[in-house]
């Protein structure tokens, strides 16, 4: 399914558009989780700093 995402990505308006992945390591258990969040190349930046205010949140809890 990944690849299918990734491959519908390349093609026609979804040039204009990055995956953006970010991975967490849980407190507790030391094991790694990934956020992904598609974003326009223009707010790409702005992508990944929601992504870490997310992930911030989420460790808060």
């Amino acid at each position: 399914m990944a690849k299918k995402a990734v491959a519908s990505l390349k093609t026609g308006k979804g040039k204009d558009y990055t995956k953006v992945i970010t991975a967490v390591r849980s407190p507790k258990t030391g094991a790694y989780t990934f956020k992904e969040l598609i974003a326009h190349n223009d707010h790409v930046k702005e992508a990944i700093e929601v992504a870490r205010e997310t992930v911030t949140e989420t460790a808060a809890q």
